[in-house]
C-alpha cells in the first residue's frame, strides 16, 4: 500500500523523473504554455511554484544565491546559452544572458509586482487525448500576473420569522 507516499512515480526511476521536470520545467519556462499528460502537468505544478517563489524578489537575499539555487534545480540547460560572444570569466553575466532563468526572474518580478501570493499556474483538462497510449492531455501555463481572482461572496441565508 503506498498511504502518505506523496507524488506520483510516473513509471520512471528517480534520476530520470528529476530530468523529465527539469526538462518541463525549463521548456514551460520558456514557451509559457505546454501540453502533456494530466499526470505530468499535476506533477510538474508545485515544482515550478517553488521555483518562481524563489525566483521573487525578497529583502536580503542575494541576486546571484538565488539564480545559483535556481539553475541547481533546473539543471545545466538552464544556464545555456546561444551565443558564441561569451564572457566565460564572469558566470552571472552569462546566467542573465540564459533564456529560460531571466524569463523566470522576470516572471517573478511580475508577480511580486501584482501582489500574487501563488497559484502562478494552471492544469487545464484537454478533450482529447494522446493518438499512441490514449492518455489524457491536459495544458498547463502560466496565470496572467494582474489576474485576481474575486472573492467569494458569503451565502446569505433568508431568515425565518
Amino acid at each position: 500500500m503506498r498511504h502518505l507516499k506523496s507524488g506520483r512515480k510516473l513509471n520512471r526511476n528517480a534520476s530520470h523523473r528529476r530530468s523529465l521536470f527539469r526538462n518541463m520545467a525549463c521548456a514551460l519556462i520558456e514557451h509559457g504554455k505546454i501540453v502533456t499528460t494530466v499526470a505530468k502537468a499535476k506533477e510538474l505544478r508545485p515544482y515550478v511554484e517553488r521555483l518562481i517563489t524563489l525566483a521573487r524578489p525578497k529583502a536580503g537575499r542575494d541576486g546571484v544565491t538565488t539564480r545559483r539555487l535556481i539553475v541547481s534545480r533546473l539543471g545545466p540547460t538552464a544556464k545555456t546559452v546561444l551565443t558564441t560572444d561569451l564572457d566565460n570569466d564572469n558566470i552571472q553575466q552569462e546566467w542573465l544572458k540564459s533564456n529560460v532563468l531571466r524569463r523566470l526572474l522576470e516572471r517573478a518580478a511580475e508577480y511580486e509586482a501584482a501582489g500574487r501570493k501563488g497559484g502562478y499556474t494552471r492544469v487545464i483538462k484537454m478533450s482529447d487525448y494522446r493518438i499512441g497510449d490514449g492518455g489524457a492531455k491536459a495544458l498547463i501555463a502560466f496565470v496572467d500576473p494582474a489576474e485576481v481572482r474575486a472573492p467569494r461572496e458569503e451565502a446569505v441565508v433568508p431568515s425565518v420569522s
